[in-house]
């Protein structure tokens, strides 16, 4: 468990931070950048998590966001052993198992697309698309960090598949895709 007795650290002042293994980087590196963007993420699962209290599906949420956590823990331990341990904890495909379990019984309830859909329908649901977009970016942040540092594998197969599991959530909330809003091309030409 972690324990916080003191929130300002004054150690930041310099604009950088410390990583899990105790070295310092700059707020602005590509590390940063993917911790925080996935912060982000977690934030907008926050009002989802706030708009569905009452749904069945604030659980599967709150795992989500749990998991978010976890991924930033991960990203916050350079280095390339990805082994889970006491001193790291590590994305595992175990979490990218779940994710796609609810995908797959999520698409069993909806029918199949038609059209592109646009984020939006019911409150919710576009709630969850502004989530999805910016885990999206997380995704692209983390493979900027990819480039030039070891980033674990289980965190960027997590990071994908989430997007597809939150626009699955986002068309059940839209009274099981029967609401989503659909991409007429060219509409308004």
């Amino acid at each position: 468990m972690v324990k916080l007795n003191k929130i300002y650290t004054r150690t930041g002042d310099d604009g950088t931070t410390g990583l899990v293994d105790g070295s310092r980087t700059a707020k602005s590196s590509a590390r940063m950048e993917a911790i925080g963007t996935v912060d982000e993420a977690n934030s907008a699962l926050g009002l989802v998590a706030a708009e569905l209290a009452q749904s069945h599906h604030a659980a599967a949420v709150a795992h989500v966001q749990n998991d978010l956590f976890d991924l930033g823990a991960d990203l916050a331990t350079p280095g390339d052993d990805f082994a889970p341990s006491d001193m790291a904890l590590r994305m595992v495909a175990a979490q990218t198992d779940w994710l796609e379990a609810q995908i797959d019984a999520a698409t069993e309830r909806l029918e199949p697309l038609t059209s592109f859909v646009l984020p939006g329908g019911s409150e919710a649901s576009a709630k969850v698309h502004l989530a999805r977009a910016i885990v999206r970016r997380a995704e692209r942040t983390m493979v900027v960090l990819a480039a030039s540092e070891p980033v674990n594998p289980a965190a960027l197969a997590y990071i994908n598949r989430l997007s597809d599991y939150l626009f699955q959530l986002a068309r059940l909330l839209n009274d099981d895709g029967r609401a989503d809003v659909k991409w007429v091309p060219g509409a308004n030409r």
